[in-house]
């Protein structure tokens, strides 16, 4: 595993520290996990039933379409 060494602004570094805690991981943990789920090309876990299937409202309809309108050939 190759390592990687980042500087960032203490805030940051704090708010890493913070958020790493709250899931029980280290700075370097939290920080792989983040960059693999970012980097990955595959869709996250319950993301279809969360967001396109997360619909609460009415049911939608679509409009009713315009014709094409006839137009002279160029």
């Amino acid at each position: 595993m190759t390592q990687l060494l980042i500087e960032v602004p203490d805030p940051v570094a704090e708010q890493l520290h913070r958020l790493a805690g709250e899931q029980g991981l280290t700075v370097s943990q939290y920080l792989a996990n983040l960059l693999c789920r970012e980097l990955s090309e595959e869709w996250p876990p319950g993301f279809f039933e969360e967001v396109v299937g997360g619909w609460q409202g009415e049911l939608l309809e679509r409009a009713p379409q315009w014709t094409y309108e006839d137009r002279e050939r160029i």
